[in-house]
């Protein structure tokens, strides 16, 4: 035999009921059932606020008339009419009684925990005497039982305690006269001895549930509710949570305590006591197993079950050496706090005894300190302790599991999830048992936590990147596209899902936290976006305070770079392609790797130097080996390779130019890329990268061109200089081939030392081959000495550097687990 139990959405409309109806159907095929029922949902709430409204004197009406509605719509709807007038006159002397009770706190003006009980009493009454006379269509054995004749408790009005001899004595009898019935019982109300009612506390009809199973030893208690079980985090917060297929009673307990509202944590007590299984199964999918509470769980694989959270919470501070080696001071403050029914949610005290932490419900906070305050008068007039201090808008987060015990580094994945998404810990509390880690946190930070702790436990699950792109040109179009091809090879071999959160170019910036669609998002971006505005996209990249974000600039403007160094502080990692802010004043580039390692998040540039080329990523390879780099040379601008790998033969200097140029190899004016200054921009980085704090005067550049043709007023008089200085090339390249060399414009570092100059180099060197637009860099190291290390290939072109920018966040991606 089995108890179920159904919650408010449960019986919350006659569609609901009906589903409700089938499921004890089905069940009493087997045995009959004990059935209890919630109000329905909404009703409670209700009749709280009017019993409020009634206290001050204010009108309540309206509310009285939706419950009756409420009820009396599903009546008409799952009863024949000739079954109907019973039910209404029952349910009417209800609400008369219930408008009674309310005239009578409106007259007096005063609500006391008893009268509140009563008038919340009608909620489970109303709806368990409706759903009974209607489940007696369908079965004549339903009966209704009115719960508070058979439960006895204590007089705590609004938290009574159960008399448990007692009232096992009476479900019991009243079990065995009526054990042909289908028993349909109000859930969270009792009595105490002189009958007056009383309520179990919040969740009670789960108490009521487990005290009907308890007493008659049922083979399992099911909880009817509207979700899939027990999950690993609040499904609202976290679109990934999973459900739990089995629990022991202890985990269940603490996530419940902490905030899973699934089930009430006193619910568990007396199917503890007996061993009794207790079931969360879904109203809506009653084929889904849903999740088993008991005491002999399988051993699980996962770390921990699940993470659990309150959101509103307030901290008091109490510090002082008053405290200090004072036995029985904790004992003196928690038993004061107790005898007010002040509850303390989590405790934290230093191992110096000066000071000591505890939460508390921000509706308790004023009361508690104003108890400290008279308690403590000596000692806070003697400064032995100071003033109480509170903090409010703070919530807490605990994860939970018995595998926590067996499993090293909980601590630390914990913490590193929270550190590196920026998180502060204001409080913090581990039982001796290690079954639960709890931590204070900003409310406001809760549902980024909540995520990134999630992904950091549940390793099986894809992890989640959230980007914010900046630059929608041929870099950001052709990453949208290799994204989009990628997406299911990252969810199949990394185990990661890369959300485009927010997108702005210079017109036009749009968002949305689960991720903008990759499809159509130009089309989102122009129907659908804002006015662009750069610190506005920053902004508000904060605002959403998501776990897990990267801010990648795919743009060359010098605007974006002023905002890294916010964005680091904001702890959400940087990738960029433009390298204006690494190529600047070298204490820039120090600030941004500096702020980067101290909020613990990244700061990729790889396409600064090379595009797709891993060049930065070698250096800091070799480096962080302990190999120590002589010299690096290197070819770092696709334009200049294209053209001395062309300028041979016939060929002239003016037609190559203009031929790159044709290409789209150069810009509009060839002249920015034939002055060195870009090429001087990525040696700049290398030499830094190196352990170098050069500047950008520090970088030797000679001219490949003559004077006359870098002081051209236009492109045009630029081409006529090329053409009259055509002799100056011809003689470079005639000298060169003589030697049997190619002329190649090259960047070295050594010693510190960094030039950029047009050598003629003959077969011996690695450069000699090169062809195409391909960059190319050797490193000469003490490992590499003899031949050096060379990486070459494609420098340029929207593929090549969208896919350095992709592996980025990529690597940003897997360093977040």
């Amino acid at each position: 035999m089995k108890v179920l139990k159904f919650g408010g959405t449960s019986v919350g409309s006659a569609e609901n009921i009906k589903t409700l109806l089938s499921i004890v159907a089905k069940e009493k095929l087997q045995s009959n059932p004990v059935v209890v029922l919630s109000a329905m949902s909404g009703v409670t709430n209700l009749l709280t606020d009017m019993a409020e409204r009634a206290e001050r004197g204010e009108d309540y009406d309206a509310s009285l008339k939706e419950i009756e509605a409420k009820h009396f719509a599903v009546i008409r709807s799952l009863l024949p009419a000739a079954a109907q007038n019973p039910v209404f006159t029952r349910l009417k002397i209800f609400f008369n009684e219930l408008e009674d009770l309310l005239q009578a706190v409106t007259n007096l003006r005063e609500l006391s925990a008893q009268t509140k009980d009563q008038i919340l009493s009608y909620g489970e009454r109303c709806a368990s005497f409706m759903i009974a006379h209607i489940a007696s269509q369908q079965f004549s054995e339903a009966l209704y039982v009115n719960g508070a004749e058979l439960i006895k408790t204590d007089s705590n009005f609004g938290q009574a305690k159960v008399d448990t001899d007692l009232t096992e004595i009476l479900i019991n009898n009243f079990y065995q006269a009526n054990k042909d019935k289908v028993l349909f019982v109000t859930g969270f109300i009792a009595s105490n001895a002189a009958g007056r009612v009383t309520t179990l506390g919040r969740g009670g009809s789960d108490y009521t549930a487990a005290v009907w199973g308890s007493a008659l030893n049922t083979e399992e208690i099911e909880i009817w509710t509207d979700v899939n079980g027990m999950m690993t985090a609040d499904p609202r917060i976290v679109k990934k949570a999973f459900s739990l297929p089995e629990l022991s009673y202890t985990e269940a307990m603490e996530l419940s305590y902490f905030g899973a509202k699934v089930i009430y944590p006193p619910t568990m007590i007396p199917a503890f006591m007996k061993k009794i299984p207790i079931v969360i199964k879904n109203t809506f999918q009653p084929d889904f197993s849903g999740t088993y509470i008991k005491s002999d769980v399988k051993t699980s694989s996962l770390p921990i079950k699940g993470i659990s959270s309150i959101d509103h919470i307030s901290i008091i501070n109490l510090t002082g050496s008053g405290m200090v080696g004072k036995a029985g001071f904790s004992g003196r403050l928690f038993s004061l706090l107790s005898r007010e029914q002040i509850n303390v949610v989590l405790i934290t005290q230093s191992s110096s005894e000066h000071s000591i932490t505890f939460a508390v419900k921000p509706t308790d906070a004023g009361q508690a300190i104003a108890l400290i305050k008279k308690e403590f008068e000596l000692e806070l007039d003697a400064n032995k302790l100071a003033l109480p201090e509170v903090e409010n808008n703070l919530a807490v987060l605990a994860i939970v599991g018995e595998n926590m015990k067996r499993t090293p580094g909980m601590s630390g994945r914990l913490f590193g999830a929270l550190g590196r998404n920026g998180i502060n810990v204001r409080a913090i509390a581990q039982g001796s048992s290690e079954y639960n880690i709890s931590v204070i946190i900003s409310k406001d930070d809760l549902s980024k936590a909540v995520n990134a702790v999630h992904d950091a436990f549940f390793t099986d699950l894809k992890r989640t990147l959230n980007i914010f792109c900046l630059g929608t040109g041929n870099i950001g179009k052709t990453l949208f596209n290799q994204l989009k091809e990628q997406m299911p090879f990252l969810a199949e071999n990394n185990d990661l899902q890369v959300k485009v959160t927010g997108i702005c170019n210079t017109r036009k910036m749009v968002f949305n936290a689960d991720g903008l669609s990759l499809e159509n998002w130009e089309n989102d971006l122009n129907e659908n976006g804002e006015q662009a505005d750069l610190s506005g996209f920053v902004a508000k990249m904060k605002a959403m305070n998501l776990p897990n974000c990267v801010f990648v600039d795919n743009t060359a403007a010098e605007a974006p770079i002023e905002f890294y160094q916010g964005v680091f502080e904001s702890s959400i990692s940087v990738v960029t392609c433009n390298k204006k802010g690494n190529s600047a004043d070298y204490a820039q580039y120090k600030s941004f790797k500096d702020t980067a390692r101290k909020f613990g998040v990244d700061f990729y540039y790889e396409t600064n130097v090379g595009a797709g080329l891993p060049i930065i990523r070698t250096l800091k390879e070799l480096m962080m080996s302990g190999d120590k780099v002589a010299c690096i040379e290197a070819i770092l601008s696709g334009t200049i390779s294209y053209i001395f790998n062309n300028f041979k033969g016939e060929a002239g200097f003016y037609e190559t130019v203009k031929e790159a140029q044709e290409l789209g190899y150069t810009e509009p004016d060839p002249r920015d890329d034939l002055n060195g200054k870009d090429f001087m921009r990525k040696m700049l980085i290398l030499a830094r990268d190196a352990g170098y704090p050069l500047e950008a005067a520090d970088v030797k550049i000679d001219n490949i061109l003559p004077e006359a043709c870098l002081n051209a007023t236009s492109v045009e008089d630029f081409y006529n200089e090329l053409q009259a200085n055509s002799a100056y090339f011809e003689d470079l390249k005639n000298r060169a081939a003589h030697d049997g060399k190619v002329l190649r414009y090259i960047g070295k570092l050594e010693d510190g030392n960094v030039e950029i100059s047009l050598q003629m180099v003959d077969d011996s060197h690695p450069f000699y081959m090169l062809s195409g637009s391909d960059n190319i860099i050797s490193f000469t190291t003490d490992r590499y000495k003899s031949r050096p290390l060379v990486v070459k290939g494609p420098g340029a072109g929207a593929e090549v550097t969208a896919a350095g920018v992709f592996a980025d966040i990529i690597n940003v991606g897997t360093l977040t687990h």
